[in-house]
């Protein structure tokens, strides 16, 4: 089977926290946003850039059988975002209140991770 990845759908506790993060700290662009009546819950699309990669994020209300409770390590491990200069990233990161949780670095290449509103690790790297 060949497939290509679409977007990938994350659920976020705090919408608005949440493209605020994704739209001024990662630079995505907002491309859409709906009411999904029959699970109580909303949906927001962003963009990483014109026909860049696309990420869900869904928020349900407590009242809708989706609703739970985030767990670190629970479903989504990370998302990663390739970077021009990590630590100009890092630092825009940490100003805007999401400083780094761990910095990586091999014999040939450097990674860090901040988290989302929602705990979710973001990987950052050149």
């Amino acid at each position: 089977m060949k497939s290509k990845l679409t977007y990938t759908g994350i659920r976020v506790k705090d919408l608005d926290a949440s493209v605020a993060f994704y739209t001024k700290v990662l630079g995505m662009k907002e491309v859409g946003r709906s009411k999904v009546e029959a699970a109580d819950g909303e949906v927001v699309n962003l963009v990483t850039e014109d026909d860049g990669h696309m990420i869900e994020l869904n928020f349900y209300a407590p009242s809708s059988k989706f609703y739970s409770n985030y767990v670190v390590g629970d479903g989504i491990d990370h998302l990663a975002f390739q970077v021009e200069d990590l630590d100009k990233a890092l630092q825009e990161a940490a100003r805007a209140g999401h400083p780094t949780v761990l910095d990586m670095k091999g014999k040939t290449s450097r990674w860090a991770y901040i988290q989302d509103p929602n705990g979710i690790y973001i990987e950052l790297f050149t």
